[in-house]
Formats: C-alpha cells, sequence, structure tokens
C-alpha cells in the first residue's frame, strides 16, 4: 500500500471502515472513518470520485468492528516504519482522523456512537485533542436534533466541521450538487452548525463550462457568508480546493480543473470581501 495525494482509493487497507489518505487538504496523513461503505448519499456532486454512487442513507454501522479498525491503523500509523513504507516524503505526519467517505457521514443514525468510538480510541492512545478530528459533511441534515447533538459531541471531544458550499444560489447548487436544498435552508443549516461547532467552508471550484464561482455566483457566495456572520456564525475560515481527482459522475467529461492562479484570485476576492482567511489547495 502506497498513498499519493492523487489516489484516496478507500479500499486500498482492505478494511470496512477505515482507510489512509495523504491529503492535500490537511498537508498530511488523514485517518479517514466512512460510515457510507454502501455508497449511499442524499446529494450527487459532479465531481463525487465514489462510483457505483446512489441516493440513500449510511447503513446501520457496526460499531465493534470500527473501533477495531481505528485502533489497529492508528498503531501502525503512529510509528515511524508505517510512514516511511507507506507515505512519500514530506507527507509523513498524521494530521488527523476524517468522518468522510462515500456518502453524507451525518445521513448515519449512529453518528454520535461513531463519534465515540473516535473519542475512546484516541484516549486510550494518548491522542485526544493532539489529532484533529474532522467531519466532512454538505450540512443538508444540520437542522435535525440528532445532528446537533453528534456535533455537540464533536465539540466536547475538540473536533470541527468542515461545511460544504459549492455554491449559494438555487440554480447553482442543483447544477453543482444535484440537491434542491434552498438558499435560505442552506445558510440557516450553516449558521446552525457553526454555532455548535467549530465551522470552516470548504468550497469546490472548478470549470463545468465556465468556472463555477463566477460573477452572480460568487457575490451570492459573499452574501452568504457574510449573512451567516450577522446570523452569529462564526466562521473558521475557507477550504478552497480545485479539481484534482476524477469524477465518477456522468458530467466527468464537462469538468476541468481551474488553473492555479484563477483559483488563487478567487480565494484572495473571498478573503477581501469576508474577512475570512482562505486557504487554497489545487
Amino acid at each position: 500500500m502506497k498513498l499519493s495525494i492523487g489516489d484516496h482509493d478507500r479500499d486500498k487497507a482492505g478494511l470496512r471502515y477505515v482507510y489512509p489518505v495523504v491529503s492535500r487538504r490537511a498537508q498530511g496523513v488523514s485517518i479517514g472513518i466512512n460510515l457510507n461503505p454502501n455508497n449511499a448519499c442524499n446529494w450527487r456532486c459532479v465531481y463525487c470520485q465514489v462510483p457505483g454512487l446512489v441516493r440513500g442513507a449510511a447503513p446501520e454501522l457496526d460499531l465493534e468492528l470500527l473501533e477495531a479498525e481505528l485502533g489497529s491503523l492508528l498503531d501502525g500509523a503512529t510509528t515511524r516504519e508505517w510512514m516511511e513504507r507507506h507515505v512519500p516524503e514530506g507527507s509523513r505526519r498524521l494530521n488527523d482522523v476524517a468522518l468522510s467517505g462515500n456518502g453524507e457521514p451525518t445521513s448515519s443514525e449512529q453518528l454520535e456512537d461513531a463519534l465515540g468510538v473516535v473519542e475512546r480510541v484516541l484516549a486510550a492512545r494518548g491522542l485526544l485533542r493532539q489529532l484533529r478530528v474532522i467531519l466532512i459533511t454538505n450540512g443538508s441534515l444540520a437542522l435535525q436534533l440528532r445532528v446537533q447533538s453528534a456535533l455537540r459531541k464533536l465539540a466536547a471531544i475538540g473536533g470541527e466541521a468542515w461545511f460544504k458550499v459549492d455554491a449559494a444560489t438555487n440554480e447553482a447548487r442543483r447544477r453543482m450538487n444535484d440537491t434542491r436544498m434552498d438558499e435560505e435552508r442552506a445558510l440557516e443549516s450553516l449558521v446552525a452548525c457553526a454555532q455548535i461547532v467549530p465551522t470552516f467552508v470548504q468550497t469546490m471550484a472548478l470549470d463545468f463550462h465556465g468556472p463555477t464561482l463566477a460573477d452572480d455566483e460568487e457575490h451570492a457566495y459573499v452574501r452568504m457568508l457574510l449573512a451567516a456572520a450577522e446570523r452569529g456564525a462564526k466562521l473558521r475560515g475557507v477550504l478552497l480546493y480545485g479539481y484534482a481527482r476524477a469524477s465518477h459522475q456522468p458530467e466527468a467529461p464537462e469538468l476541468r480543473a481551474l488553473p492555479p492562479e484563477v483559483l488563487d484570485a478567487l480565494g484572495q476576492r473571498i478573503a477581501a470581501a469576508t474577512g475570512l482567511s482562505v486557504r487554497v489547495a489545487h
């Protein structure tokens, strides 16, 4: 098993729920937790690299197996030998545990229990609050009480949320994410998440018959972030990233990466307009 930034194969470790990746956003090794091994999601983003993606929610989890897999992989990944064998030089740093995977993790009815597993495993190894715990979410279920309870658990163990905002208008969100979640609900969800747990906005920007965040859409995006702040959302920043891994969706032939200078300029404009720090990953 040789890891690389361009390969996020979640089956490479041969485990059901847990997988290691070299993350360009995390800038090191991220231990991923896949709560959606059934490849089910309530959105269908055009850039999604999950093959065989279907509409749906996470299946019932085997929490004992999750705990065993996470503990075993962490025991290896915390050694120099494992890093030298599996990770390219320059990325040999264990950065975080990230709940992401092949679908929307907040669709799991056992999300809070899964966070309890993460807490136990990290605490047993002296890694709690030493490794970041990240929930990567499209935020669509953040207004549900069970999800908010899980977000409070995430905050209690020192975690953070990366909340997907690829588009601000209804039309662009349908085009990018294949969802009918409307502008007001998207804003309410972002505010609710950020009021519970430290939250970064995570945004994909690419060329989909032109830049996806440009002109009116870019202005709407900025207005959304400013409106969230006005409603009490203390956003920690923006994680802006470009198209780097091939999509497995029908739109794949129509997608292109933006030139690095275009992505950098977009990040600078967002930072200037919102006052938020923007980290760009090409």
